[in-house]
């Protein structure tokens, strides 16, 4: 399971804390980045040593500064927030209140930032409904209906990404033969399931430079070039600017 999936297949209470627990691995992983933490195993801290649960809630907070600052801050098509609400929630995060976000704003009434949290408080109990729906329909549903997941960083989430697993199993099955794929195709479905499956190979968190992604490219196909473009224009990858240093988006 990539990280894409472990992000989006969590529950609402593991999203809030930024972290899951495996069993297959006996491990804590960041939902953010990847990273993990091995249970039974210390980790130091300056002068701490602390167990596994309590190191991945460090690193979430030194490298990802809060759940709440990632989560807040991620891509208006998946959390629907306007500009306004994101604010508001950011006094609310703070604890701010009603009195010291107007303060703060310079402007408004106190019952005006109390209808925002009524407003909210009724849209979280819609968004909770609306969760417990899908998951009931999703245990009903087969590999020819069920889609696949979407990465976090897609840079425009349209038709392309309608796949089911069962046509994702059936592209791979198509265009690889023996691990080396046998052509690009110039369907854009096709080209997502085959650049999902190659993006595997890559170790999330780890900069790489553009000879090593080149290297890992190749073994899967000659034009290792195009891999790589599309891997940049689909989202799946970021590069600096001068182009030194590559690493996996999820």
């Amino acid at each position: 399971m990539d990280l894409a999936e472990r992000f989006w297949q969590a529950t609402t209470e593991e999203m809030a804390k930024g972290y899951i627990y495996e069993e297959k691995s006996s491990s804590f992983i960041c939902l953010i980045c990847g990273k993990s933490s091995e249970k039974g195993v210390i980790y130091k801290r300056g002068d701490l040593l602390i167990e596994a649960e309590k190191e991945i809630k460090f690193h979430i907070n030194e490298e990802h500064e809060s759940v709440f600052n990632y989560l807040i801050n991620m891509d208006k098509k998946y959390t629907n927030i306007t500009d306004s609400q994101k604010k508001i929630l950011k006094y609310f995060y703070e604890g701010l209140k009603d009195k010291d976000i107007i303060e703060r704003e310079g402007e408004g009434s106190t019952s005006t930032i109390r209808n925002y949290r009524f407003k909210l408080r009724e849209r979280e109990k819609q968004a909770k409904v609306f969760i417990s729906i899908m998951s009931v329909i999703e245990n009903n549903e087969s590999k020819e209906d069920k889609l696949i997941e979407i990465h976090r960083t897609a840079k425009m989430v349209d038709d392309r990404f309608v796949i089911t697993e069962a046509e994702r199993d059936k592209i791979i099955k198509n265009y690889f033969k023996n691990g080396k794929l046998t052509g690009l195709p110039s369907s854009e479905k096709k080209k997502v399931v085959i650049l999902q499956y190659i993006l595997k190979s890559f170790q999330v968190g780890k900069e790489y430079n553009e000879k090593e992604v080149n290297e890992i490219l190749k073994l899967y196909y000659k034009d290792f070039a195009s891999l790589r473009r599309y891997l940049i224009e689909y989202g799946f990858m970021e590069r600096d600017t001068d182009c030194s240093n590559y690493k996996v988006k999820l």
